[in-house]
């Protein structure tokens, strides 16, 4: 008995109130239709934290016990209902638009810039929490390897990158299911320099590039750099890219490359099907337009499987994947690489012309993790956390913000796209947030057209705390009043 006791599991706050509520459903107390409690109520009479409620919620919810009404509060299931479960999920995206130039970098800086404001909490920030990362083993290898004399000849650093490296990269694909040649190979500065050397292989200035609508900025970034214009496809929250209006596009114009984010594209965080994927890799085929394939959330899925690339479907070379380690392991170390299909020769060259070599001591020590310190069981942790954050920020936007408000449902990664009501204007609501001590990231961001000004981005990734309750309610309040 002694032993049993001591293996039991004690029950989390969360667990027993949301037992207890389930309880009082099952003996009629609550019948189905009926609304129960509302989320401050139960916080109030229960004396427990809005968190700890709104996670009783949703293991309710999960059990299929009650469902969540926006703006209504959560109510008893009725097996038979035939309400709309998707009523806060956003809407398909906005036509398509193209660019005469695109210029976000200034918008894009300024509002970077305000992210490193001290004591900001920073809802708007691109990057994952640090604290998350094992910066403090990989430092150690840092360190360690800087004291062996033969690691600073620049030989090994040159393009395509540290051997060992790239191999255990290769390793990696080979555990997820792809089979890749580390001949292909490229190491980079981060992934923003794969995707800058792949589009400047791909095309030219003037050039036209088709991207996702809203994109991810460092896809803008690299359009602008190259002095290219954005053509802007209209894009489902949840499917993805519009490849009617994409093969249109194709039909019609002519179009250099495709820049596309197929799993848990940034911001709006899903995931396009297997068949889909395919379906992209062979229209663009048939046209003879490459795509450059951006990566570097893959590793971030709140599945039970890691996610198949567009690579995995591309058999004439059109696919140029790129990826990076700042958004699973270390921002610091700024380490990427491309995959660059039949334009490997011409990427390897534009590296060595742009900036020659990347850090072998940072490659070093990339490679010495992921060789011996459990890659997998770090990326397990914080998969399970973002899930969890992801439910919890969407609940309390749906919870707290005002009427209208709908919101993605990211399949990974960690950021969460919110719609607002059309009166509210993100860069007001921007600046109104920032002198409360909180930074958001304003749609307009996301576009080369100015297409998403009733938009935010908001991140979930730091570990969930008052101060970050406070905060989603705060700009809750301040869109409210921007709405009115």
């Amino acid at each position: 008995m002694a032993q049993r006791l001591r293996s039991r599991r004690p029950v989390k706050l969360y667990e027993k109130l949301a037992t207890d509520i389930e309880v009082t459903i099952r003996k009629g107390v609550f019948r189905p239709g009926d609304r129960i409690p509302s989320v401050r109520q139960t916080s109030q009479h229960h004396q427990l934290s809005i968190t700890t409620v709104i996670r009783a919620y949703l293991l309710l919810e999960s059990k299929g016990v009650v469902e969540s009404r926006p703006q209504s509060g959560y109510f008893v299931r009725q097996l038979d209902a035939g309400s709309d479960g998707n009523a806060h999920e956003l809407r398909a995206s906005r036509p398509i638009a193209v660019s005469s130039e695109v210029d976000v970098s200034r918008l894009v800086l300024s509002t970077l810039r305000s992210i490193g404001t001290d004591e900001a909490v920073p809802l708007g920030s691109p990057y994952p929490d640090p604290n998350l990362f094992p910066s403090d083993k990989i430092n150690r290898y840092a360190y360690g390897m800087s004291r062996k004399k033969e690691i600073w000849g620049v030989t090994d650093a040159l393009p395509p990158g540290n051997p060992n490296l790239i191999r255990q990269i290769a390793r990696r694909y080979l555990e997820n299911g792809a089979s890749i040649d580390p001949n292909e190979v490229i190491i980079t500065i981060g992934a923003t320099e794969a995707i800058n050397l792949c589009l400047q292989a791909v095309g030219k200035p003037g050039d036209t590039v088709a991207v996702e609508s809203p994109t991810f900025y460092a896809m803008l970034h690299a359009i602008e750099r190259m002095g290219m214009r954005a053509i802007e496809i209209p894009t489902h929250a949840q499917e993805g890219m519009d490849l009617t209006v994409l093969a249109d596009v194709l039909e019609n114009q002519k179009i250099a490359a495709c820049m596309v984010m197929p799993n848990f594209q940034n911001p709006l965080g899903f995931q396009i099907t297997d068949q889909k994927k395919r379906e992209l890799v062979d229209l663009l085929t048939q046209y003879d337009v490459p795509v450059i394939e951006n990566a570097v959330y893959n590793e971030l899925y709140f599945g039970d499987a890691h996610p198949r690339t567009l690579k995995s479907y591309d058999t004439q070379g059109l696919v140029l994947h790129c990826a990076s380690f700042s958004k699973t392991l270390t921002a610091a170390h700024r380490i990427g690489w491309a995959l660059p299909g039949r334009y490997r020769e011409q990427v390897e060259k534009l590296k060595f012309l742009n900036t020659l070599t990347t850090s072998n001591l940072q490659q070093l020590a990339i490679a010495e993790y992921l060789q011996n310190d459990g890659y997998e069981h770090h990326l397990r942790r914080i998969r399970r956390l973002y899930a969890q954050q992801a439910n919890l920020m969407r609940t309390m936007v749906n919870r707290f913000f005002p009427e209208g408000t709908r919101t993605s449902t990211p399949a990974g990664g960690y950021v969460l796209w919110v719609e607002l009501p059309e009166k509210v204007d993100s860069m007001r609501l921007y600046q109104l947030a920032l002198e409360n001590g909180i930074t958001i990231a304003p749609g307009n961001m996301f576009s080369a057209s100015n297409a998403y000004s009733n938009f935010i981005r908001l991140n979930y990734s730091y570990a969930w705390s008052p101060e970050i309750e406070r905060a989603v309610q705060t700009v809750a309040k301040l869109a409210a009043a921007c709405a009115r």
